[in-house]
């Protein structure tokens, strides 16, 4: 995928001097106590930082902006408000760092080794339908515009799009290029077998994520309630569990097609059932064709755990999305703790996102061992779909010139 990088940008000096505007995700989690916002987690802050030292260092002033939760257009809340991000970025950048209220017909000035942040984009009329007015006069604020948020990548508004349309210079920051660089390596350039691990409630969910990986893996691991559709379709029983039978057709065309290329979909051969979904709810294994009528299947049996987890370290690339069990339980758990420990001891080049995913990486700290963890929920979706996001075609457009 050719688009220019900011990180080659700032090497070759051209970021010196210039008005740097970098597109970032600060969409924190806030607490408010007594009117007081305070942010619960920050780990997106902390992700945007090498994109702002960066252009600091390559001597630009630079402006930041961001949305922050959903707020109406043209109508400010006191939630809606960037200033608790505005004084975290202080801290972890060690210099001011000034919230810019009604940014977008100027007004203000920044001077290089600067730094401001300009008030939610969200709450600026026209953003999110991406309108031409706005976006140029947000493009008229810089030299360089510099996107560097993947969660919003799959959205086409004035900050993510319509700004890289009309700016001088369109690129991808260091956070958005590693993305680019993963998913490239995972989807477009995978070393073979490539793996898909796709797991949740609903196959209707998934259901074109499914159909998009059966064209392209060797092997492809569902799990949750989509591998009990699943078993429908292969003919087994799953008793009172969260399947959805009006699907199994569009299950057994997944399976037809991955057979016909070679491929396969794992079907379990044994699952954990309980009587009920819940935490303390007894436990117990049984093979695949003897689930009763009143089990619910919470999460793979050992014998299909240790199977799976055999491809997974012969893989070449994985991709995963989704826990296969109720991992949250400690009866529920061995499932996903076996695929997560199985794909930290592969030598495959492996991509993780979605938020149960990302959640499961931490409980069974394999962070190190996962190549590459996506910082976007909707947007790694969209890529797992064969979609092409609207922020890597306008920067591959503008890197054509």
């Amino acid at each position: 995928m050719d688009f220019i990088r900011f990180a080659d940008l700032c090497a070759q000096g051209q970021a010196q001097g210039k008005r740097v505007f970098i597109r970032a995700d600060l969409n924190v989690p806030l607490a408010f106590e007594d009117g007081v916002a305070r942010i619960t987690e920050d780990t997106r802050i902390r992700a945007s930082i090498p994109a702002i030292r960066m252009a600091l260092q390559a001597g630009a002033g630079v402006m930041v902006t961001s949305h922050l939760g959903r707020p109406t257009e043209g109508q400010p809340k006191p939630e809606d408000t960037l200033a608790p991000v505005a004084e975290r970025l202080s801290e972890l950048l060690g210099q001011p760092v000034p919230l810019i209220q009604r940014w977008v017909d100027g007004g203000f000035t920044v001077a290089p080794g600067q730094v401001v942040l300009l008030e939610n984009c969200r709450l600026n009329k026209g953003e999110k339908k991406n309108s031409p007015e706005l976006a140029r006069k947000m493009a008229a604020l810089c030299d360089i515009f510099v996107h560097d948020a993947f969660g919003t990548a799959h959205r086409a508004e004035a900050s993510t799009y319509g700004i890289a349309e009309h700016a001088p210079v369109a690129c991808a920051g260091p956070l958005l290029a590693a993305e680019i660089d993963a998913i490239t390596r995972a989807l477009e350039q995978p070393a073979r077998p490539l793996v898909a691990i796709v797991a949740g409630s609903k196959v209707s969910t998934k259901l074109t994520i499914l159909q998009s990986l059966a064209q392209k893996v060797d092997r492809l691991i569902v799990g949750g309630g989509i591998a009990n559709t699943f078993m429908l379709a292969a003919g087994l029983p799953v008793g009172k569990s969260l399947a959805e039978p009006d699907l199994v057709g569009e299950a057994k065309a997944v399976i037809e097609a991955m057979k016909a290329r070679g491929a396969e979909v794992p079907i379990p051969v044994d699952v954990v059932v309980a009587p009920e979904f819940k935490a303390d709810a007894p436990a117990t294994v049984k093979a695949a064709q003897d689930v009763g009528a009143d089990d619910m299947i919470l999460d793979i049996g050992p014998q299909t755990a240790a199977q799976l987890a055999g491809l997974l370290e012969s893989a070449g690339t994985i991709v995963w999305n989704g826990p296969v069990g109720v991992f949250e339980f400690a009866p529920f758990e061995m499932g996903t703790r076996t695929l997560a420990q199985a794909i930290a001891r592969s030598k495959a080049f492996s991509i993780a996102g979605g938020g149960d995913t990302l959640a499961a990486i931490a409980k069974y700290g394999i962070e190190k061992d996962v190549g590459y963890i996506s910082t976007g929920g909707g947007a790694f979706l969209e890529v797992l779909e064969g979609k092409t996001l609207p922020a890597f075609e306008i920067l591959q457009r503008r890197a054509r010139g």
